[in-house]
């Protein structure tokens, strides 16, 4: 299971030993250690997880989870608190704010891990297993095998990655640079028309004749899988555009 996780917590040490598990279990991890920071860093980077600790400067983990909370675009992003607060009142208070799980410091990082596993089976069931669908696509992360109904599809390694970062989140739309970072990684150069031109591969494996290409080109943001796709119809062509 490999999910971006971000780690807001103004404790340096904390933080290190977090990302060293995270990446460790398999997961891309980025680190924010102010509130003001963080809000910001939610909206560009949209992780699948969010570690908080409650107590930050500038803006309060309270604050930035009721604020999650309250934007449409990221108010389904998981949140697991991280405090010193131990008692009843303030577990409470976490949890009614939005909070997805309540840690109280000191914890286990086993525990830690085990608590994102579990958020993460419920919130994102495609990142959990080896198997994501979509329509009439499966991927099989574990095979390394893609097929659309009854035929097999021929990916290389790359569109295999792009594919299955899309089959993550439909309906969500990737800019260029988000794609760039989770499908060739943020360490790479890559031109960013390398998207573009590897998108129209992907299109060109997925799709015959009668089929109807289920990625979306969003003009000036990016792609998305289109949450209305259906198998059956018209075959729709879209050139994908900077």
């Amino acid at each position: 299971m490999t999910a971006r996780v971000m780690v807001i917590e103004d404790d340096e040490a904390l933080s290190a030993l977090l990302e060293y598990n995270l990446v460790k279990e398999g997961h891309k991890v980025s680190l924010v250690s102010d509130g003001e920071e963080a809000l910001i860093a939610i909206e560009e980077e949209r992780p699948d997880l969010i570690v908080l600790d409650w107590m930050l400067p500038h803006v309060s983990g309270i604050e930035i989870c009721r604020q999650i909370r309250a934007r449409a675009e990221i108010k389904d992003t998981p949140v697991i608190m991280l405090t010193a607060r131990g008692e009843e009142e303030d577990r409470i208070r976490g949890l009614e704010t939005g909070a997805d799980d309540y840690l109280t410091k000191p914890f286990s990082t086993s525990e830690l891990l085990a608590r994102i596993r579990a958020v993460l089976r419920r919130s994102r069931p495609t990142l959990a297993g080896d198997v994501a669908t979509f329509g009439d696509i499966i991927l099989d992360r574990q095979a390394h095998r893609v097929r659309r109904g009854e035929r097999d599809l021929h990916l290389g390694p790359t569109e295999f990655k792009l594919l299955d970062v899309l089959m993550q989140r439909p309906g969500r739309v990737f800019s260029r640079e988000q794609l760039l970072d989770l499908v060739w990684g943020r360490d790479v150069y890559v031109e960013i028309r390398t998207v573009d031109v590897h998108v129209g591969r992907l299109r060109k494996a997925i799709n015959r004749r009668g089929d109807r290409d289920p990625i979306r080109t969003v003009r000036s943001a990016g792609y998305a899988l289109d949450e209305t796709y259906t198998p059956a119809g018209p075959a729709v062509r879209r050139e994908a555009r900077a």
